[in-house]
């Protein structure tokens, strides 16, 4: 068999600030999409709070734009799942605020307490994000029990805590089972441009450096294999079309993948018969025709496998899928690792600091500080600083946004709808930024908190600007606590957050170099796994500028790390499209997934006869980890 030699790795230049932020402000598909929708259901949160009387609008419009995804059945299972977690957190608070009410200092460590169980367990486990929002429910409820009347104090509280929540997720529930975009069309639209990518990219001439295909492949190729299975167990479509779209799915990857591998030397004629062959599949695609079957015969592994995903998008069986491993609900480290008890403490901490803040000065308009620590903390020092950033930003643009309207335009409404209409159309900038990458996507749901809570102040529209001073200035202050704290208390460098994607990455390629030769098409989810994580590994490296010098690792170590995720995405490709055995390989690859995030792994890294290309690499990479 004839081998590729893949091309070397090419350095990945920054590009200047501005250039970068025209980039993520462009639009893509279903971009402009999802905004409107997004804008929309905002608008009609708000409307129903004005009606209704529903407190902290604002905090449910949050909730909308934080958790709004693309998929409308994403949607309404998070709209369901939030309701009912957060129904049965509230009927589980009726007896807490009992046995607390009898003291502010109870009532304190009762804050405390389930914030930081709840914030450990999302950070511990597959709950993520949605541990933080229970945590700020439980903390919000609590602090509401002395500003409600003595006799309604607990009634009060609940109450409002959960209209707050479940008002905002009823409605994205009903509005995504109205007009909300399906999986269907979204994973059509993702495959088009799959394989537009791939034939822009191979018309380049070098498709292993092209940008936006490198973009692709290291997006989470496993949330659209949840969108498919989705759309089966859905029965959205008939079962056989159901079961193509999966395939598809992944039969776009490993097109891409393919296309990535292919030879730089490769003819031009060659070049173009591929990129026709593939413009033509996406024609009859988007027509809703099945593409014909390709006739071309490859000329090394890279074709091989670009021709065999072109007949599977035609109608072809594929190779037997080899699923990757499913990550357990709780992580592994779960009991051992100290980061998530760190990281749930320093959150809960300065959220308690807020508290005491706001409360000792009886300032409760500033109450907006305690929020942002829960929504503001990250799991590393460096993301936190930068979404403190985004927040900054984005509090200043949405404040600026929010004070322009109380001056000039709420004067002039007269009617909820009006309201609406003014909250449809700044909450559009805020979900235009909010559903770009997420370089910025914070800054735009910071965008839309800020004007919100300074426009809408109780159960109408704000005619002062003192209250939405107030609320900006909490902001801030709940920005500096989390910054102080996070960059004193435990500070978690990115150089760790970088090593554990890297050794997840290093674990999926021990998976892939272990299988049997004729079983490696199939595991298209590990490859697939392989590049996401060292995508994870560069984006977090990319924040490096936003951490403390103190815990920064040096240049040299950081070119080692950057060195080592692109040995590793390229072995990845190397070795999916191998038909070979790889004798060694595995063990080798699993000794160095050992040693990169920090362990010793057996006394020495095993050697491996691998042919060419992939015994050069892994010579490679074992020198950028064991340096």
């Amino acid at each position: 068999m004839a081998e590729v030699i893949a091309p070397d790795v090419a350095e990945h230049k920054k590009p200047p600030l501005l250039a970068q932020l025209r980039v993520d402000l462009a639009p893509f598909p279903f971009r402009a999409a999802l905004t409107w929708r997004i804008a929309l259901l905002c608008a009609l949160v708000v409307g129903t709070a004005m009606m209704y009387g529903t407190f902290e609008a604002a905090i449910s419009c949050y909730l909308v734009i934080f958790l709004s995804k693309p998929d409308a059945v994403i949607n309404i299972g998070t709209g369901i799942g939030l309701i009912v977690v957060v129904t049965i957190v509230v009927a589980l608070m009726i007896w807490v605020i009992n046995l607390v009410i009898v003291s502010p200092l109870v009532l304190m460590l009762a804050m405390a307490l389930a914030s930081f169980v709840f914030l450990y367990i999302g950070a511990a486990s597959q709950l993520g994000e949605m541990g933080g929002i229970v945590g700020l429910v439980i903390a919000f409820v609590l602090s509401l029990v002395y500003m409600a009347p003595l006799g309604d104090a607990v009634s009060i509280a609940l109450r409002y805590a959960w209209y707050m929540v479940a008002m905002p997720m009823a409605w994205m529930v009903v509005f995504n089972l109205a007009v909300g975009l399906s999986p269907v069309r979204l994973l059509k639209g993702t495959l088009l441009r799959r394989l537009a990518t791939a034939a822009d990219a191979i018309s380049s001439g070098a498709p292993a450096r092209h940008a936006e295909l490198a973009e692709l492949m290291r997006a989470d190729n496993g949330a659209l294999l949840q969108q498919a299975a989705s759309v089966r167990v859905l029965n959205l479509v008939p079962r056989n079309p159901a079961q193509q779209v999966a395939s598809d799915v992944r039969a776009g990857y490993r097109l891409m993948l393919a296309a990535s591998a292919l030879p730089e030397d490769t003819p031009p004629a060659r070049r173009m018969a591929l990129v026709d062959a593939i413009r033509a599949a996406a024609a009859a695609l988007e027509a809703g025709h099945m593409p014909a079957m390709p006739t071309m015969e490859p000329a090394n592994p890279a074709e091989r496998e670009l021709i065999a995903a072109l007949a599977v998008l035609a109608g072809a069986p594929e190779p037997e899928v080899v699923a990757a491993p499913k990550p357990p609900f709780f992580f592994p480290d779960a009991l051992t690792n100290p980061d998530y008890q760190r990281f749930a403490l320093k959150t809960t901490a300065a959220a308690m600091i807020c508290y005491l803040i706001y409360t000792g000065l009886d300032w409760q308009g500033i109450h907006t500080a305690m929020i942002t620590c829960y929504v503001a903390a990250l799991g590393t020092t460096g993301e936190t600083v930068h979404k403190l950033g985004l927040r900054i930003v984005g509090c200043l643009i949405g404040a600026t946004l929010g004070m322009g309207s109380v001056l000039f335009v709420i004067p002039q409404l007269e009617s909820v709808g009006g309201l609406m209409a003014l909250v449809f159309v700044c909450m559009l900038i805020a979900a235009w930024v909010s559903t770009g990458p997420e370089r910025i996507a914070y800054g735009g749901v910071q965008i839309g908190l800020a004007f919100l809570l300074t426009v809408i102040q109780g159960f109408s529209p704000g005619t002062s600007l003192d209250s939405g001073w107030d609320r900006i200035v909490g902001i801030l202050l709940g920005n500096v606590v989390v910054y102080l704290i996070f960059t004193h208390l435990w500070p978690m460098p990115i150089e760790k957050a970088a090593r554990a994607h890297l050794k997840a990455a290093l674990d999926g390629l021990s998976r892939l170099a272990a299988l049997a030769p004729e079983r490696r098409a199939g595991a298209v989810p590990d490859a697939a796994l392989v590049e996401n994580e060292v995508g994870k590994a560069e984006e977090a490296l990319a924040l490096l500028p936003f951490e403390p010098r103190a815990i920064r690792p040096t240049p040299e170590t950081t070119a080692k790390l950057r060195a080592a995720g692109e040995e590793i995405a390229a072995l990845g490709r190397d070795i999916y499209l191998s038909r070979e055995a790889l004798p060694g390989a595995a063990a080798r690859l699993a000794s160095l997934a050992a040693r990169i995030d920090g362990g010793t792994g057996d006394a020495g890294v095993p050697q491996t006869d691998a042919p060419g290309t992939i015994g050069r690499r892994l010579d490679r990479l074992q020198r950028a980890v064991m340096s």
